[in-house]
This record gives C-alpha cells, sequence and structure tokens, in this order.
C-alpha cells in the first residue's frame, strides 16, 4: 500500500475544531470521510501538548466523586460492570476507557487480590487478645519456639484469578482480599523449623488423623528438637487441625512433657513457617516439576537450602507480626 496523502490544512483545522467541541476520533473521521487513524495522526502532528487539543472532559468532579464511591462499593467488579454502573447512577454515557482512565487518576489499579482465610468476629477478638497477651515476647523468647505446619505443593500453579480495584495502601483491606478455603490436588508435605534452621520433612501419603499426626511428631519432630535444642528448652507450635487438637493428641504431649504453644484459629499470618513455605514454592516453580517425582525431589532440595540466617530472620518478625494484628484489632494482616 502507497504512503498516504497528508490531509489539508483546512481539513486538520476542522479535525481540531470538532476535536475541541468534544468529538471522539470516530465521530470526527465519519464526519469528514476519513479514517480515524488519519484524525489521530492530524491531532498528534498539530499539537505541542495532547492536553491542548484533547476534548471536554465529558466526567465533572462530582461524577468522578461518585466513580469513587461505585469503586469502592464493587471491588471486584470489571471495568465495564464499572462503566454501566457509574452510566446508570449518574446519567453520563462514558466508554469503558474513560471509566479506566478515571479510576486511575483516582488512584485505583486493578490488581490480583491478595489471599487470606476468612475470619469472623470471635476469631478476630482470639486473635486480638492472643497478641496482646503475647506481645511482651522478645525475638529472643520466639528463637525457642519450633513452628509447624502442613502445606500442599501444586505441579501446575494455575492462574492468578480474578482482579481487584484497590488503591495505594489497601492491598490487605478485608474489602480487597480473596478468601481462600481449599488447595487443589498435588503433594502434602509437613515440615517444621526455628530460629536455628528447618527441620525434617515429611511427605504425606494418607489423611492425616490423630495417629497418624502423632507418628509424625515421632518421626520427625522428635530427631529435629534433639538436633536444634539437645537438652534446652523449646515451645512447639501448631494450629488447631482435629489432628493436633484430639485428646489422644494432647495425652501424647503430656507423656512425652512437651510444652505447646496456644495458637488463634485461621491464623497463618502468625506462623512465619508460611512464609518459609512461600520461599520454597517460589524456587521450585523456576524449575517447572511436570511429574510428581520431579516435585518432591525438588521440593526437599530447596527445603534443605533454606539458610539458618533465613530462618532467624522470619523468627525475628514475630513481634511485628504481633503489633500488626493488635493495629489490624484482629483482622488479616500484611504477613
Amino acid at each position: 500500500m502507497g504512503k498516504q496523502r497528508d490531509l489539508s490544512t483546512g481539513i486538520v483545522s476542522q479535525i481540531q475544531a470538532l476535536c475541541q467541541q468534544g468529538l471522539t476520533q470516530t465521530k470526527i473521521a465519519e464526519q469528514l470521510g476519513i479514517s480515524q487513524s488519519s484524525v489521530c495522526k492530524a491531532l498528534k502532528k498539530n499539537c505541542s501538548k495532547r492536553t491542548n487539543c484533547s476534548g471536554v472532559r465529558k466526567t465533572s468532579a462530582r461524577d468522578n466523586k461518585q466513580l469513587r464511591k461505585i469503586a469502592v462499593s464493587n471491588r471486584f467488579k470489571s471495568t465495564s460492570e464499572l462503566t454501566d454502573l457509574w452510566n446508570k447512577q449518574t446519567g453520563a454515557d462514558v466508554s469503558r476507557s474513560t471509566t479506566y482512565r478515571r479510576l486511575r487518576e483516582l488512584g485505583f489499579k486493578s490488581r490480583v487480590p491478595a489471599v487470606k482465610p476468612m475470619l469472623n468476629k470471635k476469631q478476630m477478638e482470639k486473635r486480638l487478645k492472643w497478641a496482646k497477651e503475647h506481645s511482651e515476647w522478645t525475638a529472643e523468647d520466639w528463637q525457642k519456639v519450633v513452628f509447624s505446619d502442613e502445606s500442599r505443593f501444586c505441579i501446575s500453579f494455575g492462574d492468578q484469578g480474578p482482579r481487584v480495584w484497590r488503591r495505594c495502601g489497601e492491598t490487605y483491606n478485608h474489602e480487597c482480599v480473596k478468601r481462600s478455603v481449599k488447595f487443589p490436588q498435588s503433594v502434602m508435605v509437613w515440615g517444621c523449623m526455628s530460629a536455628r534452621g528447618v527441620g525434617k520433612l515429611c511427605f504425606l501419603k494418607k489423611t492425616v488423623n490423630a495417629a497418624v499426626y502423632q507418628d509424625i511428631l515421632e518421626t520427625f519432630l522428635i530427631p529435629t528438637v534433639e538436633e536444634q535444642f539437645g537438652e534446652e528448652d523449646f515451645i512447639f507450635q501448631q494450629d488447631l487441625a482435629p489432628a493436633h487438637a484430639a485428646k489422644s493428641t494432647k495425652d501424647w504431649f503430656t507423656k512425652k512433657q512437651l510444652e505447646v504453644l496456644a495458637w488463634p484459629a485461621n491464623s497463618p499470618d502468625l506462623n512465619v513457617i508460611e512464609n518459609l513455605w512461600a520461599i520454597v514454592k517460589r524456587k521450585i516453580r523456576d524449575r517447572k516439576p511436570t511429574t510428581l517425582d520431579q516435585l518432591k525431589q525438588n521440593i526437599a532440595t530447596a527445603w534443605e537450602a533454606v539458610s539458618a540466617e533465613t530462618c532467624d530472620k522470619l523468627v525475628k518478625s514475630m513481634p511485628r507480626r504481633l503489633q500488626a494484628v493488635i493495629q489490624a484489632k484482629g483482622a488479616a494482616t500484611k504477613y
């Protein structure tokens, strides 16, 4: 295709005049019988600043304020859905592109929502109480704690899911986070760690009931604490899973004379081993395992590569985590 002929000065003047009247480039092109790309090129070529040749803004400050309210009330709506709501409530006739630009001007960005467990009022109250009760613990006190948890690793990490409209500083706001319920099927792993390093790793082959859990503790926890603490005292941390809270498991701890740290429900943000799992998952994600055997090998390799310095740094974050829970009044935190 040959090079397009330059528009005459008269046509360019008409384009600028119609643009000042608020017509879109498409409307101008239709009215003058030229292509939309020609209109765009003419405006760019003849304007030293884009704002000087832009049309009159189709929304007022009041309209933009209404959009802010709509976005805050409909965090998980798409741009098209927000546009429909905005047009309906204000009587305006704006496009999806205009809505997107106004949202950006208002400080909103479409992001993948942070995933946090669902917390009810009672659970938040217990988290707040627990955080206050342990707020006087120092980093040295937390260095005596052995943290434990199970985690599921996937061969395929899947997509990131729906996005959310939020502003700077709203990442962990209650209405901006995505709720997690179950993990996809794959490989379940139990592990423990302290400020002195990672413990022995256990790949779970069946459902963990009280008897299986006690066998895990006997086989993997006891050798770990003997190696890391010797004759020194330590405190064991676990969540409130049914196998952990079973009467026979409590009896097992009593028999072994092991102190167990009381723990609030649905509080992975207080367990530093969650961050350790995240580190391991990032490492194996880069390796892209394709079979379960490869996945297990990658997990074991990445786990063993975690340094004691990394573990100690995570444990030293506990006082800050407690303060974050207190400031959030028991709600989810950034950790």
